[in-house]
Parts: C-alpha cells; structure tokens; sequence
C-alpha cells in the first residue's frame, strides 16, 4: 500500500502492480490492471481500480501495416471535488492551466574558444586592459571576503598632514604649514585643512604642483647608538644630524627596493647633543607617539659617569627627585655602579620614565655633583646590543618592537 498525495496531479508508480508483456510494433494489446489505493485522508478500506491501457474492442479505421492499431489511454488518478479518488483519460485541468502558463527559459549561449594570441597582440591586450578605468577598480569579491580585506589589510584613510609626512615630503608640522599656505590640492580641489582625511591609493594628492606617490613607503624601526656632538633635530647646517648617519642606507634604498618611495626618518625623543646610546629612528609616526608621550611611562635607563666621589646622601638626593620644567621628576631607581680599572670615574644607573628635557643631569646636578658623560642604555624591555658601535644602526624585530610596548 502507498499514500496518495493531497495535489490532484501526483501519480505514483508505487500504486499500480503491473505484470510485464511484450509490446509489439505492429499493435497494443489491450492489458487490464487492478489497483489498490490507499487514501491518506481516510481511515477506510483500499480503493480498488480496474484500469485499461486501451478499449475493449479495435478500432477497424485505424491500422498500421496491415494489422489493428488500438489507442493507448494513460490513466490519470486526481481527486474529485467530494475528496474521492478517481480515474479519468483525461488530464487534470490544473495541470493543463499549468503548462499554459508556464514559460520557457531562454537558451544557453554557445560559447566559443578563443585562438592563441601573439606574443606582441597580447601585450597590446594587457596594456589596454591595464590603462582602462574598469581594470584599475578592485576585483569584484564576496561581502566575506570584502570585509576581510578591509579590517585586516586594507588601511582606513588618514590625516592629510599625516600622508605627506609619511610620504616624505616634510614633518608633520611643516606639512601642516604647507597645508594652510595653499600648496596642496587633493583631486583638483585646493585644500586648507590639514584633518582632511584622504587614501593615496585613490587620491591625486599634489603639493607645489608636484604628485605624491600612490604607494607610501614601508614603515622602518631602527635602533641607533648616537655618537656625541650629533643632535636629533635637523637643525642647522654646522651641526651635524643623526639622520646623516643613514646616507649610506638612503643612497642605496632605490636597489634593495625599486619602485618604492624612500622613507623619511626622524628620532623618537631626544638626546642632547652630548649624551651618547640608544635611540630610534623611525618613519613611523604613531609609532613615536606612543614612545616619546610621557602618558607611556616607558623606563629609560642612562648610565652617568660623575666627576668626584659619590657617597650615600647623594643617593638620597637624586632618589628624592627635583623639579624639572615645573614637574616635580622623580627616578623609578639610583644605584651606584661598581668601579672598574679602565674608568677610573664612578658612574650611577638611573632608571627614570618621565622623559623629560634634561632630566637625568639636572637630578645628578642637584645632588652636588656633575656628570662627565652620559649614555642612554635601555628603552623599555629594549637594551642597547653590545655589539653595536657608535654610529652604527641595526634594524629592530618585532620582538624588539613588542618589548619597548608597541604593538603594530
């Protein structure tokens, strides 16, 4: 048994137990059948058909070579307007209706294999596929993938002031000067406001009539150990810069990176011109920021090698602190070094996280004594390699980047 379903034009093979009989070409044998149905709406016996594939008797007009041909009725099982099955030769009006109104669907275009192109015939090809404006807009991705890319790789736009100090052009500062004096147009439109948020990648950004590129320089970190008599500043001509120190890793930029801008690198902080040791150069802005702000309380340790003798209420002084630019600056630690044989100086390590201008020397000064030289030795977890001679610079990891407390 088998449930007929409540649609008026479901026919199921499993209702019909047929036995099998050769059909002939020349004719079709009439063949009754009895079938049993169940009602799915009714809790009643089976419903038995008798069921003719062809009448009773031929039909003499129609022969085919020779012999009697016998029309082939199919029996169509639809339920009646009182809810009983019935059998009819004819087809349900819905299904009629149906197909009446049905539309056909528009045939598949033949798609043609293209012939091999020439070596030059493609060439030509990409560079006016690449020159079309269809070419430089971005793929056509999915929402996923489109989400993707710009939460993870895809920079949001940034601060005019910010892409042209990034670019190279000049500080931060004076980027802004540039910005108010008038010499900056972004897609053709003068531009005075220096919060403008902009992407190189899409804008044409022009200073003095002259294109930044559309691909900022990558982001550099390097760890410096300053020589004395060099200041961090660009300062004046006679005196000479810490960024001179990377002549030689500037003029040979364009062969380890062609077709990349060249960056422009400043210090984070500030050394005097006489202190000596570790600092960073960096092209990267927030970078600096998070770094040189005294909101960081990142511990920077200087070793400061006095004149004279140094005795316990020294300590005590230094350790106590002084007022440094109005700010009352007090060290994390004061200890005093063992004396070695080839200095014959004592020598204090100070541990201090204010950054003051001058904190360190005015702290030794204010205990009575005076510094001979000063040397900056750690920043954060980050300590100047021993390895590292003065004037020489080495590239930072990302270990290193993470102890001083940035993370990218």
């Amino acid at each position: 048994m088998a449930s007929v379903a409540s649609s008026p034009i479901s026919f199921a093979a499993s209702f019909l137990r047929i036995k099998s009989f050769p059909l002939s070409p020349r004719s079709f044998p009439v063949r009754t059948l009895r079938c049993a149905l169940s009602s799915s709406t009714s809790s009643s016996e089976p419903i038995e058909f008798d069921i003719s594939f062809a009448p009773s008797k031929p039909t003499p007009s129609s022969t085919l070579g020779g012999g009697a041909f016998q029309q082939l009725f199919i029996p169509w099982i639809v339920r009646g307007e009182d809810g009983k099955l019935k059998v009819q030769s004819q087809p349900p009006a819905q299904l009629i209706h149906s197909l009446a109104d049905a539309t056909t669907q528009n045939p598949k275009k033949k798609t043609t294999k293209k012939k091999p192109q020439t070596a030059s015939a493609a060439a030509s090809a990409s560079t006016s596929v690449s020159s079309s404006p269809a070419s430089r807009s971005e793929p056509k991705l999915s929402k996923a993938a489109r989400r993707f890319y710009n939460e993870n790789i895809k920079e949001p736009p940034q601060r005019l002031s910010k892409v042209l100090a990034a670019a190279g052009v000049a500080s931060r500062r004076t980027s802004e000067e540039l910005i108010f004096d008038g010499k900056v147009t972004v897609n053709g439109v003068l531009c005075t406001t220096p919060q403008t948020r902009v992407d190189p990648a899409r804008d044409n950004i022009y200073v003095n009539g002259n294109r930044i590129p559309k691909k900022l320089p990558p982001k550099v970190y390097f760890a410096l150990n300053k020589p004395k008599g060099y200041i961090c500043s660009s300062g004046e001509k006679e005196i000479k810069s810490v960024i001179s120190l990377f002549d030689e890793y500037m003029s040979s930029w364009d062969k380890r990176n062609p077709g990349t801008p060249k960056p422009r690198l400043f210090t984070v902080g500030r050394l005097d011109v006489a202190t000596t040791g570790l600092i960073v150069v960096t092209n990267d802005g927030d970078f600096a920021q998070k770094l040189s702000h005294p909101s960081s309380s990142l511990p920077k340790e200087y070793i400061a090698t006095v004149a004279g003798d140094v005795h316990k209420r020294h300590l005590m002084t230094i350790s106590e602190g002084t007022m440094v630019e109005g700010v009352q600056c007090v060290p994390d630690s004061v200890e005093l070094m063992p004396k070695q044989h080839d200095i014959p100086r004592a020598r204090l390590r100070i541990v201090v996280h204010e950054g003051r201008n001058h904190e360190v020397r005015e702290l030794v000064k204010n205990a009575g004594l005076e510094v001979y030289s000063l040397k900056r030795v750690r920043i954060g977890g980050f300590r100047l390699p021993s390895d590292l001679g003065l004037g020489k610079h080495a590239e930072l990891k990302q270990s290193e980047l993470k102890a001083m407390g940035w993370k990218s």
